[in-house]
């Protein structure tokens, strides 16, 4: 998912929580495997709201820092487009039942952030919560708490031109692990005073919030960087899905050339710009393109640029009316990339109500290659992260 703020905040695109169907398929527990300290089990599912199509999940816990009171949340969706764990409280009806530490200002009062979607915001305090996957530990991070019953939404936020998502039919998961290629969710712009400051996160009092500057060291921030160990990156494994199913099993590995399970091979690397974006080529031209398991399709150009038909029910998604098999470029300096790519009905994808994997999935998206979770199925897919070393050198960078 990507900000509609800036860059640093939240990255990008479509959740679609209600594109799968009307199925009540429940989000199974997610068991992480025993083999690695470093690799944790995803499964691409129609997620605790039952309704999610292409949406990657995984289990989180967080605990009271520096305690054994500790939370384990499932349904948690797996976002390499954007930065800090964000978990959805009981009150809007998520798994969220414990308490953490709240974070507060200057002045004592406690600390909310609005975050800012293309799809929608979330609205919560800030808290401060040890976050443990699978055998890794960041200690002290700070975590959004999606909560509707926290302060009044500020009237920027209710003004941004997106829905708020706050309740577990709303935003489709229990929370989102953003594990993207930056470190904090907002960065250097939320450090400033006045107009310079994008008004994202928010000292409130009384019912009532005020823009606040927030130091880079209180930001929700990408757990994966406070790791001790395998903290430059990580690697999205999901296996060829080409038509539709109803789950997909893979792994999210921590790590990017520190262990023997995390080496890069032969992938290709693409540095990124302070947008996260490289250079997408397509029918002779060039647009931003970016990687985002958070989307859940690939999302791109429209209609005039693609010859391809968006829904008539639904004009989010492609319907041509065979499979189209396309092609598009990806580059960044001397790096390039072919990448083949099919988009189908999404109409007829959504047909059997007992589906939630679409590997041909696709929508529009002017001027612009999301590419999303269907990208990942069949590749093992690296985030670096910024200012962390790797063998390929310095994050930020993605490869495939």
């Amino acid at each position: 998912m990507r900000s509609l703020a800036f860059p640093a905040l939240l990255a990008a695109g479509v959740i679609g929580i209600a594109c799968g169907g009307g199925s009540s398929h429940q989000n199974n527990a997610i068991t992480p495997p025993g083999s690695s300290a470093n690799v944790q089990a995803i499964v691409v599912n129609s997620g605790p709201a039952g309704n999610y199509a292409n949406g990657v999940f995984t289990s989180v816990t967080v605990c009271v820092p520096s305690s054994s009171t500790c939370q384990t949340i499932n349904g948690v969706l797996v976002d390499t487009g954007s930065f800090g764990l964000r978990l959805l409280s009981s009150a809007g009806g998520g798994a969220l039942t414990m308490s953490l530490p709240q974070q507060n200002g200057s002045n004592g009062n406690p600390v909310g952030e609005c975050a800012e979607f293309v799809s929608g915001f979330t609205w919560g305090p800030v808290v401060t919560a040890d976050v443990q996957i699978a055998g890794e530990k960041a200690s002290a991070v700070p975590v959004q708490v999606i909560d509707p019953s926290f302060s009044s939404v500020p009237q920027s936020c209710k003004s941004s031109g997106v829905p708020e998502q706050d309740t577990l039919q709303q935003l489709g998961a229990n929370g989102i692990l953003g594990v993207g290629p930056f470190l904090q969710d907002c960065g250097g712009a939320c450090t400033q005073s006045g107009s310079a400051n994008p008004g994202i996160y928010f000292e409130c009092a009384s019912g009532s919030c005020q823009v606040a500057q927030e130091a880079l060291a209180q930001q929700v921030s990408n757990p994966v960087g406070g790791f001790a160990t395998d903290n430059n990156g990580v690697i999205v494994e999901l296996p060829s899905s080409l038509g539709a199913a109803a789950s997909l099993s893979g792994s999210l590995v921590f790590g990017i050339g520190t262990e023997s399970n995390n080496g890069m091979g032969s992938v290709t690397v693409f540095p990124i710009n302070a947008n996260g974006d490289f250079t997408t080529s397509y029918s002779g031209q060039s647009y931003p393109g970016f990687i985002d398991s958070g989307s859940n399709a690939l999302f791109f150009l429209n209609t005039a640029q693609t010859s391809l038909p968006s829904c008539t029910n639904d004009d989010s998604f492609y319907c041509p009316s065979s499979t189209a098999n396309l092609s598009a470029r990806d580059s960044s300096g001397s790096a390039s990339a072919t990448v083949q790519f099919s988009v189908a009905n999404a109409n007829s994808l959504f047909g059997n109500s007992a589906d939630f994997v679409f590997g041909t999935l696709a929508g529009p998206n002017p001027g612009t290659f999301d590419w999303g979770l269907p990208f990942f199925f069949g590749r093992n897919v690296f985030t670096a992260i910024e200012s962390h070393s790797t063998p390929a050198g310095q994050g930020p960078f993605w490869a495939f």
